[in-house]
């Protein structure tokens, strides 16, 4: 059952601080005003909130930020938080999910930071609803609905079809291994979603369409023989004009755009499959083993293999 303000605390105990960081807990809930939760020593876990009507508001430490539709705001564990229907609005309908974080998505969420732990995302185009229901709204709402089926998956039989839409307050938790990485891939993808279309909104049309196509090329299959060379000719542009625009407008060279993307997808692949790091390496676009190990350790602070036995550590 959801926490809500109706014969229930608006504080949430000290000795509680949400659920640990090995689960993966999710939930839609449509609060009205008085519904507030507070957490004077955070979670453990992180959480994640998605805005699908009204407004609400969420304190971390002494940052605090509203939350309208469309609005996906993240709170690192371990800081007091207190979150709630906003002053003045009439609810607050909202996707959550506790769970540890993959340490690839930090990356992603990073230039959303307002202090305090606290990650605002904000995509003004997927504000409204498309209403033919194929436009990044609904997919993500979509991507909810199927982690919350599948955190209701025991792992026997055929996996639960999506939450039917009607179904407007709902909670599950993930106890299995592979109902746990079924939601957090589907988490993921939102976190994808959200951050992928700020970025959009954020550049305008002050990014070179050039330069946008050359970004889409790398981010969909970073592992392939990615050169300056073949990127420019991909765009009609000389390759040294391509890189002098390339670095111009986006603040790094491509080469060093296509690494971190090689480097975020092996993070990927090293925390969801059971690839050995050469595989992986090779999957990433490094033709050297040794050169991978190398670079990825730089990035991440750790070697990969050690990286990925770290993973299962926060909730992964």
């Amino acid at each position: 059952m959801p926490v809500t303000a109706d014969g229930l605390p608006g504080t949430a105990a000290s000795g509680d601080p949400g659920p640990p960081p090995g689960l993966v807990v999710v939930g839609r809930y449509d609060e009205l005003p008085g519904y507030a939760v507070q957490r004077p020593r955070g979670a453990e876990s992180w959480l994640f909130t998605w805005t699908v009507d009204g407004r609400g508001t969420l304190r971390q430490g002494r940052t605090e930020t509203g939350a309208g539709a469309g609005d996906l705001v993240v709170l690192a564990p371990g800081i007091p938080h207190r979150y709630g229907v906003h002053q003045g609005a009439g609810h607050w309908e909202f996707w959550w999910a506790h769970c540890g974080a993959r340490p690839s998505w930090t990356a992603w969420l990073r230039p959303y930071g307002r202090g305090d732990g606290l990650y605002v995302v904000t995509p003004d185009h997927v504000v409204t609803p498309d209403p033919a229901g194929d436009g990044p709204h609904a997919r993500i709402e979509a991507a909810f609905r199927r982690m919350l089926a599948d955190a209701r998956w025991t792992g026997t039989g055929t996996p639960p079809d999506t939450v039917p839409p009607d179904d407007r307050v709902a909670v599950a938790v993930a106890h299995g291994a592979t109902a746990r990485e079924l939601a957090l891939g589907a988490l993921e993808e939102v976190v994808l979603l959200t951050a992928g279309a700020a970025r959009a909104t954020r550049a305008g049309t002050g990014v070179d369409p050039r330069i946008q196509r050359a970004q889409e090329l790398i981010a969909a299959d970073p592992g392939a023989p990615h050169t300056v060379r073949s990127l420019a000719a991909e765009v009609s542009l000389s390759p040294s004009r391509f890189a002098h625009l390339f670095t111009q407008q986006l603040g790094r060279a491509p080469m060093r755009a296509l690494r971190e993307a090689r480097l975020q997808h092996a993070a990927r692949l090293l925390e969801s499959t059971d690839l050995s790091v050469e595989r992986v390496a090779a999957a990433s676009g490094f033709a050297s083993p040794f050169h991978f190990n190398r670079v990825f350790r730089h990035r991440y602070g750790t070697p990969p293999g050690a990286y990925r036995a770290a993973v299962p550590m926060v909730g992964t």
